[in-house]
């Protein structure tokens, strides 16, 4: 398989602009539940760099392996709060938009337990890694999550 373009060096200003966007919209709600959505959507996604990348620090916010393990599987599992639920109900329904008409029962879900400003955050950030599951199974890149940052993703052949 020929080597994929490397976004970072093909475009390095659009892509900090990128991160720099990402970071700030990320900054924008409680780190744990950011990083457990980032998680489920990168799973859906099938983006192994980015299911990575923020399973790990999700252990650094005092997540734990089952309830990282049990994401898949999170409406039977009985360890996520009414919050979490939802966060994760809008962010399957925002992920497979195309998939079905869920997005109204998550909607009123969300807004049961999430203020308007947290709802549009909360929808930046699904948007946000959603957009980087693309770039990086479309490029093929790879990034540690010790060096998570833009310049460190690497062209997977």
């Amino acid at each position: 398989m020929a080597a994929r373009l490397n976004p970072v060096a093909a475009a390095p200003a659009l892509m900090k602009l990128w991160y720099d966007a990402a970071v700030a919209i990320s900054d924008s709600l409680d780190p744990a539940l950011a990083e457990l959505v980032k998680t489920r959507a990168s799973q859906i996604n099938g983006c192994a760099v980015c299911t990575n990348m923020h399973s790990i620090p999700s252990r650094g916010y005092g997540e734990t392996e089952q309830r990282i393990f049990l994401l898949p599987a999170w409406r039977d599992a009985p360890c996520y709060t009414d919050r979490e639920r939802a966060a994760l109900g809008w962010t399957e329904a925002l992920t497979r938009l195309c998939e079905g008409h869920e997005h109204e029962r998550a909607y009123e879900a969300l807004k049961a337990v999430f203020t308007e400003e947290e709802q549009v955050s909360l929808t930046l950030i699904i948007n946000v890694i959603n957009g980087w599951n693309r770039i990086a199974v479309g490029f093929g890149g790879w990034a540690e999550p010790a060096v998570g940052k833009p310049s460190a993703m690497v062209v997977v052949a």
